[in-house]
C-alpha cells in the first residue's frame, strides 16, 4: 500500500533521532562500514551477520545497472550478512521512492527524480550511496532520435530543437538528462510524460517522440532494430554522472545501523563480483558467460539466453565501488531540480543525503 505524504511524514518523524545524535554517530558508521569491507577482502568472508536473518525487501529495476542487488542475493552475500531478502521490482523511479517512504521496500537502487527528493524534504528518505556512474572510457547512456525524426534530419544533439523527448514523469532522471542536453545545445523541447519505459520505447519505435536518453543494453538493440538511431552520448553532457543512487527510509538510516552496514557491505560485495567480472574481464570469456547467467535470471528472462546476452553485455557499465557516492553529481541534480520548481525551494544535500555510510567524492 502506497500512503500519502501526510501520514508517511507521520510515521517517519516519530521514528527519527533529534540531529545531535545523528552527528555524533557519523564517523562510527563509515568506520564500521571501512572496516568490515577491509575484513571481508582481506579474510574472504562476508561481513558479520549482525542483522541477524532479518526479512527486507530491496527494490530494483529490471536492468542490468542493477546487477549488484542481484548478484549479492544470487551468489549468498545477503545471506552472509544476515539478511532474508526479497526482490522487488518496478518500472519506474517514482513508485520506488514512494515504497521506500512506505514502508513496502527497505532498501532500493535507482535514478534520483523529483519525488524522491521530495520525500527527502518530508523527512522520508535518505540516500546512502551510489551506484551506475557515466565514466570516460566506459560506454555509457544513449541518445537516442527515432527514424522518422532521423531521417527528417535529427542525425546530432545539436538538431534538438523543436523536438519532442520522452520520459516517464516530469521529474524523473530522463527529464534531467533532456533538459542538460538541451541546454547544452541551446535546444527547446518539448518533453512528454508516458509513465513506463516500455511505453517510452514504443513511442520512439513509432514515431510519436524524437528522442530520448536510455542505458546501453537497451539503447543499442533499439538502434540494431533500425527504428531507432544513437546520435550522442550523455557522458559528452553530464560526465561523472552519477545516474543512480542507494537509498533508503530515513527511520532505516538513523536507526537501522547493523542492518544498513550490512546490506551496503553485501551489495558491494556483488557490485565487485560485477565489475570484476564485466569491466575488468578478469575472469576472461568464462568469467562473463558465468555473469550473463546470473543477469540473465532478472533481466530479458522472456528472451532465450542466446538473445539476451548480447544486450546484457552491451549494458556493460561500473557500478561505484563500495557505494561510493558522487556528491557533486548529486549537487548539481538537486540544483537543476530546484532551479525548474520541482520541488520545495529550502531541500539541500544534507536534507537528502546521509553521507556516513559510504565514501563520498564531489
Amino acid at each position: 500500500m502506497l500512503w500519502n505524504y501526510l501520514e508517511i511524514l507521520v510515521i517517519v518523524t516519530r521514528m527519527q533521532r533529534p540531529s545531535e545524535g545523528r552527528n555524533k554517530m557519523k564517523i562510527n558508521r563509515r568506520e564500521t562500514f571501512v572496516g568490515l569491507g577491509v575484513a571481508m577482502m582481506a579474510s574472504g568472508l562476508a561481513a558479520p551477520a549482525l542483522a541477524q536473518n532479518r526479512k527486507i525487501v530491496v527494490g530494483a529495476l529490471r536492468f542490468t545497472s542493477h546487477s549488484g542487488s542481484f548478484v549479492a542475493s544470487e551468489r549468498g552475500y545477503f545471506a552472509d550478512a544476515g539478511l532474508d531478502v526479497e526482490l522487488k521490482f518496478f518500472q519506474a523511479a517514482q513508485p520506488m521512492a514512494l515504497a521506500i517512504a512506505s514502508g513496502d521496500v527497505d532498501y532500493a537502487v535507482t535514478a534520483i527524480s523529483g519525488g524522491l527528493i521530495s520525500l527527502a524534504g518530508k523527512g522520508a528518505i535518505k540516500v546512502i550511496g551510489g551506484a551506475l556512474s557515466e565514466e570516460p572510457g566506459i560506454d555509457g547512456q544513449k541518445i537516442l532520435a527515432s527514424d522518422a525524426a532521423f531521417q527528417a534530419g535529427l542525425t546530432s544533439p545539436a538538431m534538438l530543437d523543436g523536438k519532442s523527448f520522452g520520459m516517464t514523469t516530469a521529474g524523473s532522471s530522463f527529464h534531467y538528462m533532456g533538459s542538460k542536453v538541451a541546454a547544452a545545445e541551446g535546444a527547446a523541447m518539448s518533453f512528454k510524460p508516458l509513465g513506463k519505459v516500455g511505453a517510452i520505447i514504443g513511442a520512439l519505435k513509432s514515431g510519436q517522440i524524437d528522442a530520448w536518453s536510455i542505458v546501453p543494453h537497451i539503447a543499442k538493440p533499439l538502434a540494431g532494430s533500425g527504428a531507432v538511431h544513437i546520435i550522442g552520448n550523455i557522458a559528452d553532457y553530464l560526465p561523472n554522472y552519477q545516474v543512480t543512487t542507494v537509498f533508503t527510509s530515513a527511520g532505516n538510516a538513523v536507526n537501522e545501523l547493523d542492518m544498513t552496514t550490512d546490506f551496503l557491505n553485501a551489495f558491494s560485495h556483488g557490485v565487485t563480483d560485477y565489475n570484476t567480472a564485466m569491466i575488468d574481464r578478469a575472469g576472461g570469456d568464462e568469467g562473463v558467460d558465468e555473469m550473463v547467467d546470473l543477469i540473465h535470471k532478472f533481466v530479458y528472462t522472456d528472451r532465450p539466453r542466446e538473445k539476451a546476452a548480447p544486450s546484457i553485455i552491451n549494458g556493460t557499465m561500473r557500478i561505484n565501488e563500495g557505494a561510493a557516492l558522487n556528491v557533486a553529481s548529486v549537487e548539481d541534480q538537486l540544483n537543476w531540480f530546484l532551479s525548474e520548481g520541482l520541488v520545495d525551494e529550502g531541500i539541500t544535500l544534507e536534507t537528502l543525503l546521509d553521507t556516513s555510510y559510504a565514501e563520498t567524492s564531489s
